[in-house]
């Protein structure tokens, strides 16, 4: 018997290397308005202005994530445990 595997997360990795405010906020999974705050206090980098777009870059908020403070060594918790 074949075992399938299943994603751990349903959110699907970006498909192009820009993306909107509201994007950019549920890939590093938080609102709209704590990304904002996050941005404001220098946690995530500012975006990029294409015409009349305003952009995120994946890279760059990768790094930014990277750098957040927290144990990644630690167990993940889960509170409806």
């Amino acid at each position: 018997m074949e075992t399938q595997v299943r994603p751990s997360s349903p959110i699907a990795p970006p498909t192009r290397r820009g993306l909107s405010r509201g994007e950019a906020a549920a890939y590093i999974g938080v609102s709209p308005s704590t990304f904002d705050k996050m941005v404001q206090a220098g946690e995530m980098p500012a975006p990029k202005r294409v015409y009349a777009r305003t952009i995120w870059d994946v890279r760059a908020l990768d790094l930014a994530f990277d750098a957040l403070p927290g144990d990644d060594s630690a167990p993940e918790t889960n509170d409806w445990d």
